[in-house]
């Protein structure tokens, strides 16, 4: 188990988010937690246009981009699942729609009825291969880039 994965386990997944504002790659970045909500179903990541996260042309790196939406729907399955279940990210792909100027942000949304479909395959399949998808969007609230997420989640072995 690596420092990260000790942490989780010692504050729960909930209060890991919170956490994730001095993570490495975020600090670095300057990806800032805008809101998690109680139960860890809707979680708002924002990021503002900087000198440490452009690329060669003044706009929003893309790496930067796809960094701040990397793990979040991993750790709400994480965390509603329980430790039953490995999740993990199986692929993952990013599409640019026009260049980031500025701040962008992402929402990241897990309904009861997505969790009730991923639990329903989990049970009749022993795995599942839940896909998702996120729009990053500048201020003005128009898209920037959609980053696609496939995860592998099975039944832990002991």
């Amino acid at each position: 188990m690596n420092f990260w994965q000790r942490l989780a386990s010692t504050l729960g997944t909930r209060r890991m988010t919170h956490v994730l504002r001095f993570y490495p790659p975020y600090l670095g970045a300057g990806i800032r937690l805008l809101h998690v909500d109680r139960e860890l179903r809707t979680l708002e990541v924002g990021m503002k246009l900087a000198p440490w996260n452009q690329n060669f042309v003044g706009t929003q790196f893309g790496g930067s981009l796809y960094s701040m939406c990397d793990p979040f729907y991993m750790l709400m399955l994480i965390h509603h699942l329980g430790p039953d279940y490995t999740v993990w990210d199986k692929s993952a792909s990013i599409d640019f729609l026009k260049p980031g100027r500025g701040f962008v942000r992402a929402r990241f949304e897990l309904g009861e009825e997505r969790l009730g479909q991923i639990r329903e395959e989990l049970a009749l399949q022993g795995k599942a291969y839940p896909r998702f998808e996120v729009t990053i969007v500048d201020e003005k609230g128009e898209p920037i880039a959609r980053v696609g997420k496939l995860l592998s989640i099975r039944k832990r072995v002991r």
